[in-house]
């Protein structure tokens, strides 16, 4: 598929109630434009919280069954980051639910220790590319941003996305670094952030975004403001751009040990 539309649902979230937020996520993708991905911030269902072992769901827990089923209604793709509990071990999963029922997830890599996230949460290790109608895709969260070997482009993936819950203050990370991924990398990169206090007092100002492959806006939301914003990504586009600078031609090669 040529075409992809794509969501970023730019919001506040309801601090550690997930009934709520799913609650409210419905709604919102209920007044949605029909698309074929709409993306939900970095825990969608409790905000960015330390208390895993109150909020943690499994893989057959009601927010999952929920992103199925709407996912369905929809005819899109639901990802998002939920709180997940496994052997024993809580991740921050990120979840990418399609509409014939199949799940792929990833555990966030880089956990957050400025605000404890490493000492609740278990680090993910692998490093997935997913295809879907004919886009390969490389998933991300928050914190993972920071750090470009793990996002760095050795397969050709054409899509990187991330969903965050990153602070206010720290806006002009947020923004230059989703640009030099974009330019490094030689691919889409949709960055979803929420928007509002969380349960510490944190605010957040979405400054939520899709870039091509030259680091250039295809669409932004407003910063503070609860919002849907739409990109339609084109891999004609993606291809032409790749063909004229072949930059990527030039990459080092590496690899990744734990």
């Amino acid at each position: 598929m040529n075409e992809i539309k794509v969501a970023l649902l730019q919001c506040p979230l309801h601090w550690e109630d997930p009934e709520a937020n799913r609650e409210a996520f419905e709604i919102r993708l209920n007044s949605m434009e029909k698309v074929d991905v709409a993306f939900l911030p970095e825990m969608f269902s409790t905000g960015f919280s330390m208390d895993p072992s109150s909020l943690a769901e499994t893989m057959t827990g009601p927010t999952l069954e929920w992103m199925r089923d709407m996912s369905s209604k929809l005819d899109c793709v639901l990802s998002g980051s939920v709180i997940i509990k496994e052997d024993g071990n809580y991740f921050n999963r990120l979840l990418w639910v399609e509409p014939e029922g199949e799940v792929r997830y990833y555990d966030k890599r880089h956990r957050f220790s400025y605000a404890g996230e490493h000492e609740e949460y278990t680090a993910g290790v692998d490093r997935p590319t997913w295809e879907w109608k004919g886009w390969r895709i490389r998933p991300q969260v928050c914190y993972d941003l920071r750090f470009p070997v793990w996002s760095r482009n050795d397969d050709d993936y054409d899509l990187l996305f991330y969903v965050a819950n990153w602070p206010e203050r720290r806006s002009f990370p947020w923004k230059s670094l989703l640009t030099a991924r974009a330019i490094e990398n030689m691919c889409y990169v949709v960055g979803l952030n929420r928007v509002g206090d969380d349960g510490n007092g944190i605010a957040h100002s979405g400054d939520s975004r899709v870039l091509d492959s030259l680091g250039e806006s295809v669409a932004e939301a407003q910063p503070g403001k609860e919002e849907i914003i739409y990109a339609i990504l084109t891999k004609g586009h993606l291809s032409s751009t790749r063909e004229r600078f072949q930059f990527l031609a030039d990459r080092d090669s590496f690899e990744i040990k734990e």
